[in-house]
Formats: structure tokens, sequence, C-alpha cells
């Protein structure tokens, strides 16, 4: 091994240690599969040794091995065995979209039951083989044809915030393209991706023969992640999380396809339907209780009509939070810690992540309703709520001067993530305005974010949308590479 190889490991390590520290896990409990109390039993490894494992491992190199054997099995079923593995994992999701979004929700204890179960139903949009199509050139020296071919096995990392439907509309889009995959899921959702993958492996393994297809580490851990982007086996990497774990995996020196950050950012120009904007602003920012990378995270409106959004979000269900109460909020979400070179920066509390409004509400001193769907209050543009992607259902509102403004200080709050934007806007010009201001990879006009993903707009369905890297939302054809076939001179016909 290299000095140079070394290094990076350590590096690698080094970045997964914070990612853990982060979520308030040490290593050892990192280690440790989380106890759901209720819905169906996830697989463990060690009852049924000697039997098929069903793409559930305990070693990292055991499970690529078998997905390399799983992708040569895979190439001898065709672009129709493909096909059918969609099929399975698409039907799966449906009927057992209920079962699972409850375990998932009992085991992660973060989001909304209904919107667990709502993500799993919506793993039919995500496209499949028929996004793959070839490309024909002919003329007078010949013709040739560019095609999609896999890359042989795809190491994946997955977020706690949607373990089972980013794990599935992966699965999709990696075995569409032609890939086998194996998954180093969150230690918190871990026992959720246990349980998609057996069931997802067994019913392949009925229709098609193929075992170990989708694989999963049980235990994942510091040493899974690292063993996962040296396997030999690896040929590329698809990793949906935070900075740090997407600065480890590429690190790792090979091909990396990486969903990072987002802080959505909204803007209101007051010159369309308010009551609609506030409508959208909150199903967009409620859902999930905002876990979404795509979720409105804060809104920059115009200071004319600040106060008529602010009585129509508060008329759609909203509850407003006053100054103390955001104060008394405020602490408890965040700390303040130092970071190497002595700078001070906010820390998020973790334990409120993915909370219910009610529960938010109680740390600031109010009292609303349990079926509240979102806080919201009103901020200046450096409050700590704008500047950090907080993933809470609690919406800071900030009033501008006007539209020149409220771009500035939208572009300042994304960070340069290019991740995902919102307007509530009848004006075209300021609608262009905006999007060449911030370059992000969905930009949402009049409508709730998730229409982004298709779900009340035009398009389709993806878990990971790939902002760090380019790639954008993740297709079949992200995960393949592109083969030139070329026929000099035969076969011309004119």
């Amino acid at each position: 091994m290299s000095a140079n190889l070394q290094l990076d490991e350590q590096t690698i390590r080094t970045i997964v240690e914070d990612v853990l520290r982060g979520l308030g896990r040490a290593t050892a409990s990192a280690a440790a599969p989380v106890v759901a109390h209720a819905g169906p039993s996830a697989p463990s490894v060690s009852s049924r040794r000697g039997g098929p494992r069903f793409g559930v491992f305990e070693d990292v190199k055991d499970a690529c091995a078998a997905a390399q054997a799983a992708f040569e099995q895979l190439r001898n079923k065709g672009v129709a065995g493909r096909a059918k593995v969609v099929e399975i994992v698409k039907e799966l999701c449906t009927k057992n979209a209920a079962a699972w979004g409850k375990f998932e929700f009992e085991e992660t204890k973060i989001g909304r039951l209904e919107h667990k179960i709502a993500k799993l139903e919506i793993v039919k949009l995500v496209p499949g083989v028929e996004w793959l199509r070839p490309r024909g050139m002919s003329g007078d020296h010949g013709i040739t044809m560019e095609e999609h071919t896999p890359f042989g096995v795809v190491g994946a990392v997955l977020p706690v915030t949607h373990s089972i439907p980013t794990l599935s509309g992966n699965v999709i889009n990696i075995v569409a393209a032609g890939n086998s995959v194996v998954f180093n899921p969150h230690p918190g959702g871990a026992r959720s991706a246990a349980l998609a993958v057996r069931t997802f492996n067994e019913a392949i393994f009925a229709v098609l023969g193929i075992e170990n297809l989708v694989c999963t580490v049980e235990k994942p851990t510091i040493e899974t992640f690292g063993a996962l982007t040296r396997d030999e086996h690896v040929r590329l990497l698809c990793v949906t999380g935070g900075p740090m774990v997407v600065k480890a995996a590429m690190a790792s020196g090979k091909r990396a396809i990486c969903a990072g950050p987002g802080n959505p950012p909204v803007i209101v120009d007051g010159t369309g339907n308010l009551a609609k904007a506030a409508a959208d602003i909150i199903s967009g920012a409620a859902f999930d209780n905002n876990l979404l990378c795509i979720g409105e995270k804060q809104v920059f409106v115009l200071e004319h009509v600040a106060d008529r959004l602010m009585n129509e979000l508060a008329s759609a269900g909203a509850a407003k939070l006053t100054g103390p109460q955001l104060a008394k909020l405020t602490a408890s979400a965040f700390t303040d810690a130092k970071d190497a070179g002595g700078c001070s920066h906010a820390v998020l509390n973790r334990k409120l992540v993915g909370a219910d409004a009610a529960v938010l509400a109680q740390h600031a001193g109010a009292t609303v309703t349990p079926d509240c769907p979102l806080l919201f209050a009103e901020t200046d543009a450096e409050h700590v709520f704008v500047m950090e992607e907080q993933m809470m259902p609690m919406l800071p509102i900030i009033r501008v001067k006007d539209f020149n403004a409220a771009v500035a200080a939208a572009a300042k709050s994304e960070h340069g993530y290019k991740h995902s934007c919102v307007i509530h806007s009848l004006n075209v010009e300021r609608m262009t305005q905006m999007a060449r201001a911030l370059d992000t990879t969905l930009f949402v006009k009049n409508g709730p974010s998730t229409a982004g993903l298709g779900l009340g707009g035009e398009g389709y369905l993806s878990y990971s949308i790939a902002t760090t890297t380019g790639e954008g939302i993740t297709t079949p054809e992200t995960f393949t590479r592109t083969r030139r076939c070329v026929m000099v001179d035969n076969l011309r016909i004119y």
C-alpha cells in the first residue's frame, strides 16, 4: 500500500468520524443496529448462517463479491431481466408501503408516518429501462452506435432521512442501468434497509434465480464505509448525505455521484396568488417534517406583502411564533461550537431534526394542535434558522425591500450548493433573474418544492439529486458508461 493511499484512507476515516459525531453517535453505538419496536421483523445474518443471505451481509468484502457474481448473472438476463427487477421493486414498494413506512418511522423516529408511507407509494415514478435509448449515426463512412453500458458493482450510501425510499429509487436506477449494488446505510436506518433488501432479493431470486443483486451491510460502521470505498469490485460510488460524507466519497479516488446538502430558499414577490403561495409553501416545507433536501427552508418576501403572506400561512394552518418564542426554540435547536481554527459556528440539535411542529412548539414555550403542520417566525436574513439546513418544520420569514435584495439574500442563504430554490411570481423576468443568480439544479415556479420531482408537476422522481458532482436528478443513464461501436464503410447503403 502506497503512502498516498494510506493518507486517503486516514482522511476518509477522519471525515466519517466527524459525520457520526455530528449525528450524536459514538463509533461503538453506530455499529449496533437500532431496534424497532413494531412492524415486520428485519433479517438477521446471525440467525441464518449457512442459509441464503438474500443480500444481507456482515462483511463488506463478502457483500461486494456476491454483488459481483450477481452482476455477471444479470448480464446474461439482458434488458428484459433488468426490467423485471424494476417491476418487482416497484410492486413491492407499493404493496409494503404501509408496513415498511411504519417500520422505518419507528426505527428512525423522525418525520411523519403518513409521509413515510407516501414516499414508498410514489417509488413507482422512478424511471426504469425505458430511459436508456441508444444513439445511432450513419454517413458516407459507415455506421456508429452509442449505447449505455453498466459499470458493474455500485457502492451506495443512504441517509437516515429516507432509508427505504432512497434505497429503492437507487435500486431501480442502478439495476435498470445493468449494475448490482452494495449499500452502506446510515446506522439509524440499517434495519429498515436490511428488511427491504432481503424482500427484494427473495422476489428477484424466485423469478430470475439471482440471489444477491441488491446487498447491504447489516451493521454499518466507519470501517464498513471505508471498506466499501476501497473494494476492488466497486467501480462507482453513489452517496446521498451531508457535506462530510460526500467529501469522504470524493476522497476515495473512485468516481462518485454525490447528492450533497441543500438549503432551498423561497422568494415571494406578491405578483401571484398569496393564498396559493402560502398553501404551496406549507405543502413542501411540512412534508415529512421538512426532511426533504428540496424542501422550502427559508422565505424571502417583499415587505409590502409580508404581513399578508404571514396571514395566509396562518389561515392555511401554520402557527406563528413570537420573537421570545423563536429565541427559546433557537436556543434548543442550536448550540455554538468552535472549529479547529477557533471560529464559532452553529451546531444543530439532531434530536429535533424531523420532529413534529408540536414538539418544536413545546421547546419554544408555545402550544399548537398535534396536527399543526408547520411553525413560522419572522427573522432577519442572518438568523441561524435561515443560514443552516435545519430539517425542521419551522420556517423563517424574512422581509426584503425589493426583488434585487431578495435574490441576493436567497443566494447567500443557499451557500452555492446549487441544489434547489422556489419562486412565487407571475413576472417571468424575475424568474429568469433568480434562475441565473442561484443556478440551482431544481427551480420550481408557483408550486410546492415537491413539484420539482414530479409530484404535482411534470417530470420523474429520484431520491438522489447529485448537485455536488453535477449529474442532477439521477436516472438510469447516470449509472452507465457510454460505449461506441463503429462499422467502417460496410453496411453503407446510400
